[in-house]
C-alpha cells in the first residue's frame, strides 16, 4: 500500500483523486493546501470514492514535519512557480515524488532538482500524460530500433480556447505561472517532441504574441536537432472552445502522427495510412508511478528529460525576447548565437 501525501489540492489533484482514492494499492493519507475550499473539495472527493478523509494541513512545511515517517511518496500539483521548492522539500524529506508538469520553470531549477535526486536516491516521475503513455513508449522504442528509419523533420501543433477558459486564473499570472499558453498546455507538446525526437535542440528561433495578456498566447518555433532533423512547434491559445494537438514525425520509412498526451497514434508507411490507435490516459500517472517504484517498469518520464525540456523552454524565451534571434539551447545559460 502506497501511503501518499498531496501538495496542492486544486482542481487537477481533485480530478485525479476520483480514481486514485479508489485504487487498491494507494492510500491518500495527507494533503497540504493553502485554500480551505480546495482542501474541503479534495476531502469530499476522497470520501465519495470510498476512502478515508486525508489529514489536512495549510502548509507544506507542516505536512512534511508532522507526517515524517508516515508517508512513502508525495504528489505535487501546485502552480508552476512553486514546483521547484515543493519538489526539493519532498526529496529532502526522503520521500518519492510524482511531480505535476511542467517539472520546473527554469533550467537552473531543473539542474538543482536533478542534483537533489542524485543525492537523495529517491524515485521521481514527472506527470506528463505523454511521457507516461504506452503509445509514446512504444513509438520511442520502435524508432530507436530503426523500424521507421531516420528522422527527417517534426511538425507539432497544439491549440485551445485557453484565453477564455483560464481568464482570471493563476495560469495567466506571470509571477506564478512561469509562462503562458506555450508553457501550460503547450508543455505537453514540447515534452512529447523532446521524448520522441530523442535528440537535443542545437539551434532554434522563436516568436511569441501575448495578444493583450500578460503572458504568451501564441508561439512559433523553428529549430534544428543535433541529429539533423528540423522541427517546427506552433501553439495557439486563442480560438474556439476545445483543445487538441497533432504531432507528425517524418521518418525515411514511415510517418508517425500522435497527439501531445499520447492518447492516439497513427503510423503510415508504404502508401498505407494505417489505423488510429487510442489509449486511455487519466489513470496512467499513478499506475506508472507505482510500477516504477516497484521496479516493474523503467521510468519513462524522468528528471533528465525534464532538464532537456527546461533547456528548450529557456531557449524559446530567450529567442522570443530577441525577436527571433537564433539561440543554442545546449548550455546552462542558453543564449544568442
Amino acid at each position: 500500500m502506497l501511503k501518499l501525501g498531496v501538495i496542492g489540492a486544486g482542481l487537477k489533484a481533485a480530478d485525479y483523486a476520483r480514481s486514485w482514492a479508489g485504487m487498491a494499492g494507494v492510500s491518500i493519507e495527507a494533503i497540504a493546501e493553502v485554500s480551505a475550499l480546495s482542501r474541503e473539495r479534495f476531502t469530499q472527493t476522497c470520501i465519495a470514492a470510498g476512502a478515508e478523509a486525508p489529514r489536512s494541513y495549510d502548509s507544506v512545511e507542516a505536512m512534511l514535519a508532522v507526517e515524517a515517517g508516515r508517508l512513502d511518496a508525495v504528489y505535487v500539483s501546485t502552480p508552476h512557480a512553486f514546483h521547484a521548492d515543493n519538489a526539493l522539500a519532498v526529496l529532502r524529506a526522503k520521500l518519492d515524488l510524482l511531480l505535476e508538469k511542467p517539472m520546473v520553470t527554469t533550467l537552473p531549477e531543473a539542474l538543482a532538482l536533478e542534483a537533489e535526486e542524485k543525492r537523495s536516491g529517491k524515485t521521481v516521475v514527472i506527470a506528463f500524460q505523454g511521457g507516461l503513455s504506452p503509445l509514446v513508449h512504444d513509438t520511442r522504442n520502435r524508432a530507436r530500433a530503426g523500424e521507421f528509419g531516420e528522422l527527417v523533420s517534426v511538425s507539432a501543433t497544439i491549440w485551445e480556447g485557453w484565453k477564455t477558459s483560464y481568464s482570471g486564473h493563476w495560469k495567466q499570472v506571470p509571477a506564478i505561472s512561469g509562462g503562458g499558453f506555450m508553457f501550460d498546455t503547450g508543455a505537453h507538446m514540447m515534452n512529447t517532441v523532446c521524448l520522441l525526437a530523442d535528440s537535443a535542440f542545437a539551434r532554434l528561433s522563436a516568436y511569441m504574441a501575448n495578444r493583450g495578456l500578460a503572458v504568451d498566447l501564441a508561439t512559433a518555433v523553428a529549430g534544428r536537432l543535433e541529429n539533423g532533423a528540423l522541427v517546427t512547434l506552433n501553439a495557439a491559445g486563442e480560438g474556439p472552445e476545445g483543445c487538441a494537438s497533432s504531432i507528425t514525425f517524418f521518418y525515411t520509412k514511415a510517418i508517425v502522427q500522435i497527439d501531445a498526451w499520447g492518447g492516439w497514434r497513427q503510423i503510415s508507411r508504404d502508401g498505407d495510412p494505417g489505423r488510429r490507435e487510442t489509449q486511455e490516459t487519466r489513470a496512467t500517472p499513478m499506475q506508472t508511478f507505482l510500477a516504477v517504484r516497484e521496479g516493474r517498469l523503467d521510468n519513462p518520464s524522468t528528471i533528465a528529460n525534464g532538464v532537456r525540456f527546461a533547456r528548450l523552454w529557456d531557449a524559446i524565451k530567450t529567442a522570443a525576447a530577441g525577436d527571433g534571434t537564433p539561440v543554442d539551447p545546449r548550455g546552462e545559460m542558453p543564449g544568442p548565437i
